[in-house]
């Protein structure tokens, strides 16, 4: 049939099942809007205040309901917007596809300086996709879309690009659309030599563990990784972008300072779907030189040095844990993990008023409620103390550590989950990269309850410069006034003085289900990064409290 490049695009991505995409407009993307708007039945194109609004708001969709996020953005300055958040996608193991427009075709890598041009945009996108390609044709473009999508559904999941210039978006062509299969399903199965090796190591052990990261909530392996900790009787330990891998109402699974306390006793550990690597030094989460490894990624440089596998199995998550279930026996119990836990939360005490808060979320958003997590002081320590129930329901910058991203992921989920609760927690200084987008939050009357602890500062850049060099600078805030803020955008608001407070208003505002900005005021706090050492810190094993299963068993 005869279409243009943008009607391809939209009526690929109709057939691909892609509901929602979220984007800005711009000159080079006439032609594929307009086919958006041919098909704005079948998929909701979700304009953004800023690009990089349009990339975070397809990760957080991604992750939440794991569905294909998809943004498209202008060339040039509009990826470069757009580049954090497709980088946060690529730390976190998302699947975003990212649609990118171009210059015209016959000038691309000529430099003549036209509209939105930058030096070789392709390998500026690829630095953030694991597959990308451009069209030519319009022709082209069904099967590029439907590699695109294959893409994301094999090996690790990770953004994808596909830049198309204006000519091929208003080009017309004979096209044929492309069917997908009934079924896709390319996941990497583990080589059987390694799992029984693997089996072998483990069913000896005295003492093993388990170690869950993204890449289980990612293979959608989380009720394979219970079958194998009951079978086994194995404690679960959960790093921050694996909170959801299994519940922590399960009597097997322990947050990351609990996990602390058993590394220093374990001699087997099993590491699925994790780097299993301190983000800021590059070394191995617990270095313990009696442990034994046992890795399952699919990924071999998940136990690149300076980590080592003793026994490494390069396989999708589920399909790993299932084969392992399937070659151990039943084993019982080997530690009492409600000392673990009760040890953990008194360890946790010392951090206040954030755990207070951290409380007054957890009781006001339900079990199945999504929260968008921040970089704020109460964020980080949410990150291990905040209780997490279900897959999906814990959100992340991953690595990326990208701050300001909360905002406008938490609008994303809100548009993927509209009948669950979403909450976006903020500090005053990140929500300042994307307050615009309250007319994203308004405009399509997302869902979404967002709390900014404002005290008026960077807090966290604060407290370092404090314990640091005794001193701060350049740490203060000029914020709005957040009332007005919100009026202005014609945003319901309420200020919330206290954790007790914000458990009220919280907890109301997710009964109504309708949007809302909450202003929290807090003072200075302690700073919670003591804690932090305990539960991320190589060498943990020598410092803090006594652990509570005693001395290291070997």
């Amino acid at each position: 049939m005869q279409l243009t490049g943008g009607q391809a695009l939209a009526r690929q991505l109709v057939l691909e099942g892609i509901t929602d995409l979220f984007g800005v407009p711009g000159v080079q993307l006439d032609w594929a809007v307009d086919g958006l708007r041919e098909v704005s039945n079948r998929i909701r194109y979700v304009v953004t205040r800023h690009e990089q609004a349009a990339s975070y708001m397809a990760d957080g969709y991604a992750r939440t309901t794991g569905r294909i996020g998809t943004c498209m953005v202008v060339p040039g300055p509009g990826l470069l917007n757009a580049m954090a958040g497709l980088a946060t996608a690529y730390a976190c193991n998302s699947r975003v596809l990212a649609i990118v427009g171009n210059i015209h075709s016959p000038a691309i890598g000529k430099g003549y300086g036209l509209l939105h041009e930058v030096r070789n945009q392709s390998a500026i996108l690829g630095c953030v996709t694991k597959w990308q390609a451009q069209a030519t044709t319009p022709a082209q473009i069904p099967a590029l879309v439907r590699e695109a999508v294959k893409a994301l559904r094999s090996g690790r999941p990770q953004p994808v690009g596909l830049e198309i210039a204006p000519d091929v978006l208003s080009a017309s062509g004979d096209v044929t659309l492309i069917e997908p299969p009934a079924h896709e399903d390319d996941r990497m199965r583990p080589d059987p030599a390694a799992i029984e090796q693997a089996a072998a190591l483990i069913g000896k052990s005295r003492f093993p563990v388990i170690y869950a990261g993204g890449g289980v909530l990612a293979a959608g392996a989380t009720a394979a990784l219970q079958a194998l900790a009951e079978q086994l009787s194995i404690p679960v330990v959960l790093s921050e972008n694996g909170r959801g891998g299994m519940s922590d109402h399960h009597p097997l699974t322990l947050n990351s300072l609990g996990g602390r306390a058993l590394f220093a006793h374990a001699d087997v550990a099993l590491i699925v779907g994790s780097r299993f690597a301190d983000t800021m030094l590059g070394v191995p989460s617990w270095q313990s030189p009696g442990i034994r490894y046992v890795w399952l990624n699919v990924d071999p440089a998940a136990w690149n040095p300076p980590r080592s596998a003793e026994v490494g199995i390069v396989g999708d998550a589920r399909l790993g844990l299932e084969a392992l279930a399937a070659a151990l026996p039943r084993r019982k119990p080997a530690v009492d993990l409600d000392k673990v836990r009760a040890w953990a939360s008194d360890q946790a005490r010392v951090a206040e008023p954030q755990m207070s808060y951290i409380k007054a979320l957890r009781a006001a958003i339900p079990d199945d409620g999504i929260l968008v997590n921040e970089l704020t002081q109460i964020g980080y320590l949410a990150r291990s103390m905040y209780p997490v129930y279900q897959p999906g329901t814990f959100v992340t910058p991953g690595y990326q550590g990208t701050l300001g991203y909360g905002f406008p992921t938490a609008l994303g989920a809100a548009a993927g989950n509209p009948g669950r609760c979403v909450v976006s927690i903020n500090g005053d200084g990140g929500f300042g990269w994307a307050m615009q987008e309250l007319a994203t939050l308004r405009k399509y009357d997302l869902k979404l309850a967002v709390v900014v602890f404002a005290d008026g500062h960077f807090g966290n850049v604060r407290r370092f410069q404090e314990d640091q060099f005794g001193a701060t600078y350049e740490v203060d805030l000029r914020n709005p006034a957040f009332d007005r803020l919100a009026a202005a955008f014609d945003v319901p608001f309420a200020r919330a003085e206290s954790a007790d407070a914000l458990e009220r208003v919280l907890s109301r505002a997710t009964r109504d289900g309708a949007p809302i900005l909450i202003e929290a005021p807090v003072g200075p706090m302690p700073s919670p990064w003591g804690l932090m050492r305990l539960q991320a810190r190589p060498g943990v094993a020598n410092i803090g409290p006594p652990n509570p299963l005693g001395e290291p068993l070997r």
